[in-house]
């Protein structure tokens, strides 16, 4: 799993960092994400302000983005609440990278569906290209993680690489998708099974067929 503590508070990230502000086309955004609570309740906006802190430090490092300690610091000023409450919500959340990341963030789930169905084959394939857990890669590129559930289980094994969801992988569909991305191009999000929109039976309906085409009712047959 993935390591929840931040990055050290060192001089050099005070240096880096210590000076962070929006954007004021974020600014807008943290505002507007503020209104939406009533007066005195700012402090609920707490969750949406640390994801657009992260999206800005990732536009300003060409990465996926990550909160060092400074960021936090300023989002709970931004709210004023104390620090200890906002880097409760950040190490919590997954969502939220705690150390510097690569471009492409690849979170493998590896919890029980995604297991049986190859997770390990999916990691397996990862490392090959020089991704190590919590590391970013030489190149820049990658971040692996391995995480829990992130509810895809009718197609797994999938991963979350950056804000997409991708499922239904091989070793070898996974190669395209990162080949893909690091040549930058968008791969199709969703299942990569050919002829599967979602996450329908794979070889079509095999119960409840009366509701393929209309809201049949089958309380009394039961």
């Amino acid at each position: 799993m993935a390591d929840r503590t931040p990055a050290p508070d060192t001089a050099e990230l005070r240096e880096r960092w210590g000076s962070f502000a929006w954007t004021p086309a974020n600014k807008a955004k943290a505002d507007y994400h503020i209104a939406k609570y009533p007066e005195g309740r700012q402090k609920s906006a707490v969750m949406p302000l640390l994801d657009l802190a992260q999206r800005q430090v990732g536009e300003e490092t060409e990465t996926q983005g990550w909160l060092p300690l400074p960021v936090i610091e300023y989002v709970a000023a931004y709210i004023d609440v104390p620090v200890i409450r906002v880097l409760e919500v950040a190490t919590f959340y997954f969502m939220y990278n705690m150390k510097p990341v690569g471009k492409y963030h690849v979170q493998v789930c590896g919890t029980t569906p995604c297991m049986l169905r190859g997770s390990d084959d999916i990691i397996s394939a990862c490392k090959k290209r020089g991704m190590a857990f919590g590391k970013v890669s030489e190149d820049g590129l990658w971040t692996l993680t391995e995480v829990e559930c992130m509810g895809n289980c009718a197609t797994a094994p999938m991963v979350q690489i950056n804000d997409d969801n991708y499922e239904d992988l091989t070793p070898e569909r996974l190669d395209a998708l990162l080949d893909a991305l690091a040549a930058g191009e968008t791969p199709k999000a969703g299942t990569q099974e050919p002829g599967r929109h979602t996450s329908e039976p794979k070889d079509g309906v095999t119960s409840l067929k009366e509701m393929v085409d209309a809201n049949h009712d089958y309380r009394g047959e039961w």
